[in-house]
């Protein structure tokens, strides 16, 4: 990308692809090149692109090279530039398995196994537009898939289970019930009287609010 002021004055952006988990090693080496070629400064859009911007043709040239030399073992890109104009930028997704309680699938690895075979699109610009494309582990969608062009969900097929053996001592019943969005838990009591819930089933949205 480049932006030209009105006085000419120009500033290229460089967008790389980059990942919603990072370490700590792949945060040091994003600092690493920022402060080599962009005065210290970078910044990450929306969909976990990293943008390193320079204001000469020097810099970007050298920058661009370095970046497409520094690879994974694999062979891998670890800073794929494109994501820009009309391609297919970054695929933004949910926290999957790893912190979140609720996900029906996991979120990094569906990614990665979609944009690897995609990946002739994020660099390059053969649609008529902008294409973006969002991955959700559950129906709560935090990934912003409903805003998105192509919507990846991943939802609970069965109504959840209760285990009155256990579900006193675990469970908040009042918390529980309130959780539910559509209203299919209420109270209920066992045969020997301990406090339980009931599942109308028909009404049950899978979005695992309940157990989380």
């Amino acid at each position: 990308l480049v932006h030209v002021s009105e006085t000419g004055d120009k500033v290229f952006t460089v967008r790389c692809g980059g990942c919603r988990f990072m370490t700590a090693e792949n945060v040091r080496e994003i600092c690493e090149i920022a402060d080599k070629y962009c005065g210290g400064s970078v910044r990450f859009t929306t969909r976990n692109n990293i943008e390193f911007m320079v204001d000469t043709q020097d810099k970007l040239d050298a920058m661009k090279k370095d970046l497409q030399g520094r690879k994974h073992v694999s062979g891998s890109y670890k800073f794929p530039i494109g994501g820009t104009g009309a391609g297919l930028t970054n695929i933004v997704h949910t926290q999957g398995y790893i912190h979140c309680h609720t996900p029906a699938t996991d979120a990094s690895s569906m990614v990665k196994a979609v944009l690897d075979d995609l990946f002739e699109y994020f660099q390059g610009m053969t649609f008529p537009a902008q294409v973006r494309i969002s991955m959700a582990c559950c129906l709560n969608m935090c990934g912003a898939v409903h805003c998105s062009d192509i919507a990846l969900l991943g939802y609970h097929r069965k109504p959840p289970i209760v285990d009155n053996a256990v579900l006193d001592n675990v469970c908040e019943i009042p918390l529980v019930i309130a959780a539910c969005p559509t209203g299919a838990i209420s109270p209920a009591k066992t045969e020997d009287g301990k406090k339980s819930v009931k599942i109308k089933e028909e009404r049950c949205m899978f979005c695992g609010n309940c157990y989380t």
